[in-house]
């Protein structure tokens, strides 16, 4: 998918937006329209100029943000996180790993197995939203 920008254009009769099957509208900022489409969009209503956008890093993180699809993506993380562990339970997890890693802690035996499955549920989630959000060419 890649991502392409339009300003939305209308008349007494009807809005025009980009159109096609694959066509998900991720967010507008400054008066553009963010799109995520196939590398050939089908053609488009007269009235609007679909252009192909160059994602730097920052607007790739500026449509995350604004992009309903996004923080549904982040919603739907965390509801998988705290489905296994409750906020106490990560903050537990942290602090003992980043006590190891610093000098500060040493683990109990049965705590690095602990750790190591935290790790790997949280790296599982994570990669789940990696790919829900390159499916929208983010």
């Amino acid at each position: 998918m890649k991502i392409y920008r339009y300003q939305k254009a209308s008349d007494a009769y009807t809005v025009y937006r980009a159109q096609g099957e694959d066509i998900n509208e991720l967010c507008t900022l400054d008066g553009y329209t963010y799109i995520s489409g196939p590398d050939e969009l089908p053609d488009q209503p007269a009235q609007i100029t679909v252009e192909a956008v160059a994602l730097t890093d920052e607007l790739r993180e500026r449509i995350k943000a604004a992009s309903p699809q996004c923080q549904l993506i982040y919603r739907r993380m965390q509801e998988q996180i705290r489905a296994r562990y409750c906020s106490e339970d990560e903050i537990y997890l942290t602090r003992i790993a980043v006590g190891q890693m610093s000098g500060t802690y040493e683990m109990e035996p049965h705590e690095p197995a602990m750790i190591a499955e935290y790790q790997a549920f949280i790296e599982g989630v994570r990669a789940w939203g990696r790919s829900r959000r390159a499916e929208l060419g983010l």
